[in-house]
């Protein structure tokens, strides 16, 4: 097989219907990254791809062309489909928008998409989907080189204190309250448990959720998300989990 078509494992964020009978899709692939392709003739009656060709379904894919556009050669199913269902489902379209938004095309992060497989399965296997969610966009933010400080005072380099109370600022980190400093109010304990992965509890998925919607902020754009939304008209809470 010529390195051309050779298979990489990958995972399909986003799909729409392009001319009459095919699909244009943004792809997450190992040792690709990001891209968008052409499936053509996916929705032709008694084609199978378009069936595979869905979010959270594992595939092998073979493509060919050098443009910004590539065209799929081979579909295969790489496993079976992670099954995401009600809050779950939502909180894998909110990782893929968040992919969308964040990735440049063209640009391979390899622990990234082994993180993500991860993180999809941990949303199907835990009733906690806030933890999952927020140690991913920690994650990506890492990936891309804007990760956090978290254990450590921004103003003399101290530890973080699980009982004490900090101001995050952006860009910088945890300070210690003032009316100088701007940021969301959060307790150490937030910062730790967000630090070492562990489950958020209580009151520290409200305060992480805040931190990291603040920190994402500027690298989404102006547009909402649509993750988002739709779980404000499911759910009627602007939050993917609550309890």
């Amino acid at each position: 097989m010529s390195a051309r078509h050779a298979l990489f494992l990958a995972f399909v964020l986003h799909r729409r219907a392009h001319g009459n009978t095919s699909l244009l899709l943004e792809i997450l692939g190992a040792g690709q990254g990001r891209f968008a392709a052409i499936a053509k003739g996916a929705r032709r009656p008694r084609q199978t791809a378009s069936a595979l060709l869905q979010p959270f379904q594992p595939l092998w894919l073979a493509m060919s062309g050098r443009g910004e556009v590539r065209t799929l050669t081979t579909i295969e199913e790489a496993g079976a489909a992670i099954p995401l269902q009600g809050a779950a489902l939502l909180a894998g379209f909110y990782l893929n928008e968040l992919l969308l938004r964040m990735l440049a095309r063209h640009d391979p992060h390899d622990p990234l998409f082994v993180f993500y497989q991860s993180t999809l399965s941990r949303l199907a296997e835990d009733g906690d989907l806030e933890s999952p969610l927020r140690c991913f966009e920690r994650h990506v933010l890492a990936e891309l080189g804007y990760g956090l400080m978290l254990d450590r005072v921004v103003d003399d380099g101290v530890p973080v204190l699980t009982e004490a109370s900090y101001v995050y600022e952006r860009e910088r980190g945890p300070r210690y309250p003032s009316d100088l400093v701007y940021g969301p109010r959060i307790s150490g304990a937030t910062l730790l448990a967000l630090a070492d992965d562990q489950p958020l509890v209580g009151d520290q998925r409200r305060e992480a959720r805040t931190l990291l919607r603040y920190v994402l902020e500027p690298h989404l754009g102006t547009r909402p998300l649509q993750s988002r939304e739709l779980y404000r008209r499911w759910f009627a809470t602007d939050s993917i989990h609550e309890n």
